[in-house]
């Protein structure tokens, strides 16, 4: 099973550049993300895995950390190096973190 990650842990790997994979859906991400974070719903990460860099550790967030740790899971039984980000973005908002709008993936 993936471990989990704080949202400080992830306030400093965004911090650093860690990539960091939102699993929500469309709508969800429109309302807001962490920064710098990449935008593939859960749904379809399977079909899209080819777009994760197999070499690096990536972060994954949904909204409260169910789905981020089913996809977490998933990935790393296919042998990537994952981590679930405990809390989801409910809890970085909680943080009084910003969110970010921008697009990604």
């Amino acid at each position: 099973m993936a471990t989990e990650v704080s949202i400080e842990e992830l306030a400093d790997v965004i911090e650093h550049g860690g990539f960091v994979l939102d699993v929500r859906e469309d709508d969800e991400w429109a309302e807001g993300h962490v920064p710098n974070a990449h935008h593939i719903p859960m749904n379809e990460v399977a079909n899209q895995v080819d777009k994760l860099d197999d070499g690096a550790r990536i972060f994954i967030i949904c909204r409260s950390g169910g789905r981020s740790m089913t996809v977490a899971n998933y990935l790393e039984a296919q042998g990537f190096d994952v981590v679930s980000v405990a809390g989801g973005t409910q809890a970085w908002i909680a943080s009084e973190r910003e969110l970010s709008f921008e697009a990604s993936l």
